[in-house]
């Protein structure tokens, strides 16, 4: 799309997430008008994507949940995989970016766009893989929908999270400080709690931590992780 469309999305960056109304309300202010724009510009911004597809790994016939689908963009990097699974379900509460999602997957009868709160949404069926992708730090109660998303779990099943990350620990204190500070502006809640989380509630199949550049801004990389883990067969809540 070029530096225009670019243009688009910086504007809406720097102008920051708006502070009022329900959180489904401004995420759609915050989104809409970036809506069409923000797959070319966040695909050089969010980094690991690819490598959560890989490592997720859906089998033929699995039954696959992505919280915090946006435009539907991570669902197509399954490729072929993609149509050999019984469903994929793209959970948002952002309609500007359902719609985009819904035109991508207009001609997949097992992809359903469905407009629902990923701390409260509850699939017809338990799910084989559920999936975050640069989600969780924009939920403000991220316990919560992970908890949700365990709950859908089929026993055994995986749960994949990439986003971004602030390193714990005293040393890493002023990274954290900016990093926290930084994405707060656009809504984003990185944690130093999240990984420490997964790994406490579900049994780990990998976990990588990296840094990916920032369009237009060189030299700065923004750390992000990528962890996939597996149910427990009596997962405890808490």
């Amino acid at each position: 799309m070029g530096f225009a469309a670019d243009a688009r999305v910086i504007a809406a960056l720097v102008w920051g997430m708006p502070r009022a109304g329900s959180h489904a309300a401004r995420l759609e202010r915050f989104y809409g008008p970036q809506g069409r724009a923000y797959d070319a510009f966040r695909a050089r911004l969010l980094h690991g994507r690819e490598e959560l597809v890989r490592l997720l790994d859906p089998p033929p016939g699995a039954r696959v949940v992505e919280l915090g689908g946006g435009t539907g963009r991570v669902a197509e990097l399954f490729g072929d995989r993609l149509d050999a699974l019984t469903s994929l379900e793209l959970v948002d509460l952002c309609r500007p970016l359902l719609a985009v999602a819904r035109e991508r997957h207009a001609r997949r009868p097992n992809v359903r766009c469905l407009e629902a709160d990923a701390t409260t949404y509850v699939p017809a069926a338990p799910a084989d893989r559920v999936y975050f992708s640069y989600a969780l730090t924009m939920i403000p109660d991220w316990r919560a929908a992970l908890d949700n998303a365990l709950a859908m779990l089929a026993p055994g099943g995986w749960l994949g999270v990439v986003d971004f990350y602030v390193p714990p620990g005293r040393n890493a204190a002023l990274a954290r400080r900016f990093w926290t500070r930084w994405f707060a502006h656009d809504g984003v809640r990185p944690s130093p709690d999240h990984l420490p989380h997964l790994r406490k509630r579900l049994d780990t199949i990998a976990c990588v931590e990296g840094r990916g550049r920032v369009p237009y801004l060189p030299g700065l990389t923004a750390p992000y992780y990528v962890f996939v883990g597996r149910k427990r067969v009596a997962d405890a809540r808490g």
